[in-house]
């Protein structure tokens, strides 16, 4: 590796993760001045747990998170089995363009689109919609991940398993299922990361009583940053980082 690679490399990595660093750091700052280091102390931990608002925010987040991340799991894995098993089909391009808009489209007109759509129906917002709205972003990465443990997969194990007389149904349950399920749980989990993450969609299509942790987190920095802010965005990104770790080390089993 040359200076030049390294210099980048350093800077890159500074430029990334600094910010970070410092808001972890101040997470622990005793001073009420969100700029001012007065020692170290975990009172604004303490504070957070007290904080009744910020904890029915988190609530919300993983009442959401949960059941999006399911079903963008059930359907992803589906539109992956669709798009590598089962070879051409009618209008599989459109298909294939529509499983994957939500990754490439910017976030602002999902928003949009999904509101005009649940109010064109008439359908409340609330927890329901954002969990729709964060299932339809999150499958398209469920089928990504899928799709390519799938091209990995050796053809043959099914068909062997086939030939001896064993359905559609049993073939897939018993062979396919469980060689996917490194890449089913880390799409799983990346679905779960994104939806818990999200704050221009949720903010589009949530409803009263419907705020998630990143919703309350902008709405409180609006009015000023203090440091049980901080101590609540260390402990959203822990989580986060503890997230994309397990899928790190799902999708790393999935290509081993």
């Amino acid at each position: 590796m040359t200076a030049f690679t390294r210099t980048a490399l350093t800077l890159g990595l500074l430029f990334l993760y600094a910010p970070i660093t410092v808001l972890v750091v101040y997470s622990f700052n005793a001073s009420a001045l969100v700029t001012v280091w007065g020692g170290f102390s975990t009172r604004w931990y303490a504070v957070l747990l007290q904080d009744r608002a910020l904890l029915d925010a988190a609530r919300v987040s993983l009442l959401v998170a949960l059941p999006a991340a399911g079903i963008a799991t059930l359907l992803g894995t589906l539109a992956a089995l669709a798009l590598e098993r089962h070879g051409r089909f009618a209008g599989r391009g459109m298909f294939t363009g529509l499983v994957y808009a939500p990754m490439v489209m910017p976030e602002v007109i999902t928003g949009l689109s999904l509101l005009l759509l649940f109010v064109g129906v008439g359908l409340d917002r609330g927890v329901v919609t954002i969990v729709i709205a964060h299932a339809t972003f999150g499958t398209g990465f469920v089928a990504v991940v899928v799709a390519a443990r799938l091209r990995g997969l050796d053809r043959s194990l099914t068909e062997a398993a086939a030939d001896l007389g064993a359905g559609p149904a049993r073939v897939f349950l018993t062979i396919t299922l469980p060689l996917l399920a490194p890449a089913v749980a880390a799409g799983f989990l990346l679905a779960f990361t994104l939806s818990l993450d999200d704050l221009v969609i949720a903010s589009f299509v949530s409803g009263p009583g419907a705020t998630t942790l990143p919703m309350r987190l902008y709405s409180q920095v609006r009015l000023g940053v203090n440091p049980e802010i901080n101590a609540a965005s260390t402990l959203l990104l822990a989580g986060v980082a503890l997230v994309v770790l397990a899928a790190s080390w799902l999708g790393a089993r999935r290509v081993a």
